[in-house]
């Protein structure tokens, strides 16, 4: 069994996997970049294939993504052009003399921050990076979804499809560590072509809402918005123009806040 990550090595097989035919996330942060009246120099930073980005390119912003992985930029290039691409660690980066409007970090990427010195890190990068009054854009999964609540943790999830005649399987298990403040998960992939089971672990930092807020704040940032729906994950289907609300139930996390003093 091999450790690849199989949907990151293979950005064509990700798109087949999460489709996004909507593009929801784009579209919820362009409006919140229309709602908080952001310039148009934007930084998508942990792009991946690039569909945000390109999204929002569309839109008439000027647009960089910016992901760590060499093969998502090289998809990215190619498949969703417009944007001017680049390859950078979103928990350290340093984008020389380019000044954004806003900073947007989409589905989940933040919480690739697994430590404190990380999400330091990522707000120190972000306020080098924003103009004065520039805008931080960030969805995420909400770390207090899993007080109390174990129906994510109870079973492995099986999903499965099809790309190119090829039938793919995934087994996924979440858990949490406690200690490490992580929502771990481990899935192996099955595909009926032969080739062997690919084994992958990842992990995402479980950020609570009050805590994002404190670390936010004390990087020089005012919070504007910060609830778990609606939102792009939500249900019922977030729409263009809808006030920020709250959700109870909803296991997404939903920040915009302004920066106040730049690096």
């Amino acid at each position: 069994m091999t450790t690849d990550n199989l949907l990151t090595d293979n950005p064509a097989l990700y798109e087949a996997r999460f489709p996004d035919t909507d593009r929801i996330a784009g579209r919820w942060a362009e409006d919140c970049l229309r709602r908080y009246g952001a310039g148009e120099r934007v930084l998508d930073i942990g792009c991946g294939a690039g569909r945000d980005a390109a999204y929002l390119h569309r839109a008439g912003r000027a647009v960089t993504g910016a992901d760590l992985s060499e093969a998502m930029l090289a998809y990215a290039r190619v498949q969703h052009p417009g944007p001017t691409y680049v390859r950078a660690d979103l928990r350290a980066f340093d984008l020389g003399e380019r000044s954004f409007d806003a900073v947007v970090c989409l589905d989940s990427a933040l919480l690739y921050c697994h430590t404190n010195e990380d999400l330091d890190g990522f707000l120190t990068s972000c306020r080098r990076s924003l103009a004065p009054g520039g805008l931080l854009i960030a969805e995420m999964r909400n770390g207090a979804f899993f007080v109390g609540r174990t129906e994510l943790l109870d079973t492995p999830t099986v999903n499965g499809f099809t790309w190119q005649g090829t039938a793919y399987r995934s087994t996924t298990t979440l858990y949490v560590d406690r200690t490490a403040q992580l929502l771990r998960r481990t899935r192996t992939w099955t595909a009926d072509d032969g080739s062997a089971p690919v084994e992958q672990s990842s992990a995402w930092r479980l950020l609570f809402p009050q805590e994002l807020r404190h670390v936010v704040t004390a990087h020089a940032f005012e919070v504007l918005a910060l609830h778990d729906g609606p939102g792009p994950r939500t249900e019922p289907p977030w729409r263009e123009g809808d006030p920020p609300g709250e959700t109870a139930e909803a296991d997404r996390l939903h920040l915009v806040a302004r920066l106040t003093c730049p690096a």
